[in-house]
Parts: C-alpha cells; structure tokens; sequence
C-alpha cells in the first residue's frame, strides 16, 4: 500500500504546473528513510578563494604558477521557518553553456534555524560536474538535520573543465578547504555548524577525492602518469607520505563513495587502499563501465582499515545513485558534444529518482549512525545481501516475525535489483 503522504507530495507537484526540473520527488515506493524530514530547509551561495595555491591547469614546462582558486559552494541548512513557495536553481547543463531552471524545496537565503548545531556533509560531483548534480541529497539531507555544502571545483565544472591532473591534485585539497572555511563563517549559517563532525559524499572523482582524504595515498606511479598531474604534484598524496598524512582529518567520521574512480586506472594498490579509515559506504553499478565495477569491488575488498559498505544498483551504469534526474532541456543533441546530454544523467535500466529514493535512504541512515550516533539507524545497514532473497515475514499486527529477513524499511518486492554487502576492519 503506497504511503499517503506520499502520493499527497506527488499530487502536490503534479498540480503545480511552473514545476520545472523538480530535484526532490519522492516515490511511493521509495524505501523508508527516503522521504524529507521535518526541518525546514534555507539554501545559500558562497564565493570562496582558496589563497596562493598551484595552478595545475596552467603548468607549462617546470615553473608552477600559482593563484587565489576560486571555488563556489551551495549550502543548505535546517532553517528557521517554512518556505512559502518552492525555491528554483540556475543550473548549467552538461555542454557547458545553456541555463535550466531546478526546483526544490529550499528558500533562498532563509534565516537559519537557532539554537542547536548540525553536523556538516561535504558533496563533491564527477569529472565534470557541478555543485547542483547532487542537489537532490544536499535538500534532503539538510531536512534531516545536517548542514550539506556542495562543491563547483574550479577546471571540473561544466563550464570551465581544465586538464585532468588539475582535478587529481585539488580535489581532496577542496574537500578539507572547504571544511575550513565552513568552521571559519562568522554569521548566523556559522553559528548552526558542528564543524567537529563532519561526512563526505564523492561521486566518480569526487569519490576519488574523498578517499584520498579518508587515508587512501595513492602509488607511486601514479604520480608519473603522463596524463595525470604534472611535474610529480600527485606525490602530495602518495601513501606513506607525510603530506598525504596531513591531509587526513579528524573531523571527517564518515565518507560516502559513489561510482569512486581511480583503482580502474591503478591510482590505488591494495597497501594505499588499506590507509582507508573512515567508516565508508560505496555506492556502484553492476555494469559500471567507466570507473569499472570490478574495480569498485576491489576498494571493497582492500580497504581493510575500515568497516565498510557495498551498495549495487544490478545492471546500472556509472550514473547509479548520484545524479539529479535529467533536466527535460538534456533530452535534446546540441553540437558541442557527441552524445545527448541525458546520458550524462540517466541510466537506460534504473529510473533516476528511484535510485536517488535509495540514494537518500541508505545515506540518511549511515550518516545518522556516524555523524549523530543514532543506533536506532543500525538496523537499516545490517541487511542481508541479495535484496530479492529476502522473506517478508509479519505477524496479523504487521510486526516482523522470526522468519522476516526482508530489507528493513523496504516495502515488498522493493528490494529487488539490490545488493547490500558489509565487511568489517580487518577482514
């Protein structure tokens, strides 16, 4: 039976007819923990530089210029009051230039909530990407009682996409900046973030990024890829190093890893992998064919130092759990690039929101158990593995007998398609 509030949610936007591009549609059979919390949500745009730092992308020969990065951020936050109307986006497409419009649930510049701080998630999109490719997770998250800040790193959006090495040297260092700069705001967002505490969520490079930043040094020969990060910069983040060490935070207690790419192309070895220590969910595919799923399998298997989560998405692609739904203006070709832009949203198996549905589910229960210490949200990850194995098993009172192994939070037949797998440090 499909939740009632639910079905009033969709009937809500169905009957809104300036609707444009909606981020934040939630199915009726979306799993559990899915739906948006209570908290009203308030969105801000900052503009931060990050002083006197390498400027990869304009490396030509020995010298390494350097300059004040720019970087952008969108933050949402629990906020005061509820919005009177949806709030709207301006974002660039996947070719760079043209603008749509998104809509979801945040209110501009709302005043934010008082009296309590909230633990900050970091989001970090894909080679290329844009602070709003995850915006979906950003809204609900804050819903929940979380301050989300979602990364445009400079040379990897849509609109300014620079040399690859760039991307392979400043993500992790835009992560842990952009932490600083958020437990550095002296205004009133500022006074709402726990800064102490704090998750991660990278998709594709920026999952990359973020398990750099979670203790994963890369090889040695990585740092002398021809295609990578010039003049050996990359060695900043080799394992062992004492630079890699440095970047690794305290603040950071969780990391979620979507499509990760990187030990497709040996940029980690199984003794790299093994600095991992951060509690991490990785979220993939089954026919991942860009950062390769076998691959993503692999950090699985090696990052030893670390309880660790594996959550497959059967016969999706590279897009699994991370992007928004294609915005209707990327269904049309444009000339500037070789495919239609969709592509770069959508999956020709799964159905973007109900991958973004469970997206949002798994992630508000591990952050909840990381990040807030709510035990409650244990069960929720504590699964068996193949989703369409489990036994719906309920007493007249709908209470799970102890033959019930079906997916907590998942309705009948929901699960299928799934596939959740756990192992511990050590193992």
């Amino acid at each position: 039976m499909p939740d009632p509030k639910h079905l009033t949610a969709l009937a809500a936007l169905i009957a809104t007819p300036l609707c444009a591009n909606p981020i934040d549609l939630v199915r009726p059979d979306a799993p559990q923990l899915a739906d948006f919390g209570a908290l009203p949500i308030g969105v801000q745009t900052l503009s931060l530089v990050h002083p006197d730092q390498i400027d990869v992308a304009a490396i030509n020969g020995p010298e390494l210029p350097r300059y004040d990065r720019p970087l952008i951020a969108e933050v949402w936050y629990p906020a005061a009051d509820p919005a009177t109307a949806r709030g709207s986006y301006r974002a660039v497409l996947r070719d760079g230039t043209r603008e749509v419009e998104l809509t979801g649930r945040a209110t501009r510049d709302a005043p934010p909530a008082t009296g309590e701080k909230f633990p900050l998630i970091v989001i970090s999109h894909g080679y290329p990407g844009n602070r709003y490719l995850m915006s979906h997770l950003g809204e609900n998250l804050a819903s929940k009682g979380y301050v989300t800040v979602s990364i445009d790193h400079t040379d990897s959006t849509y609109s300014d996409q620079g040399p690859f090495g760039a991307t392979l040297y400043h993500r992790p260092l835009d992560q842990k900046f952009v932490i600083d700069q958020m437990a550095a705001l002296d205004t009133d967002l500022g006074e709402i973030i726990d800064s102490d505490v704090v998750g991660v969520i990278g998709y594709s490079m920026g999952g990359y990024g973020a398990l750099v930043f979670g203790g994963a040094g890369v090889t040695e020969a990585a740092t002398e890829y021809s295609w990578g990060t010039p003049n050996g910069l990359l060695a900043r983040h080799q394992a062992g190093s004492d630079s890699h060490e440095a970047l690794v935070d305290d603040r950071v207690r969780a990391i979620i890893a979507i499509g990760p790419w990187g030990r497709n192309a040996g940029l980690w070895d199984a003794a790299g992998l093994s600095g991992l220590r951060k509690p991490t969910l990785l979220m993939a595919g089954s026919s991942d064919d860009v950062s390769v799923y076998e691959t993503i399998r692999t950090i699985f298997s090696e990052t030893t130092g670390t309880d660790r989560h594996l959550l497959t998405f059967v016969n999706a692609n590279h897009n699994a759990a991370a992007p928004i739904p294609a915005p209707r203006e990327s269904w049309t070709a444009v000339d500037t690039l070789d495919f239609v832009p969709f592509e770069h949203y959508a999956d020709p198996v799964w159905d973007n929101v109900r991958m973004n549905n469970i997206a949002q589910h798994f992630a508000t229960a591990f952050f909840d158990l990381h990040l807030k210490g709510d035990t409650l949200k244990s069960p929720f990850l504590d699964l068996i593995t193949e989703g369409d194995h489990g036994v719906m098993a309920l007493d007249e009172e709908a209470n799970p007998t102890e033959d019930h192994t079906y997916w907590t939070g998942f309705a009948d037949r929901t699960a299928t398609g799934l596939r959740f797998e756990t192992r511990r440090a050590g193992e």
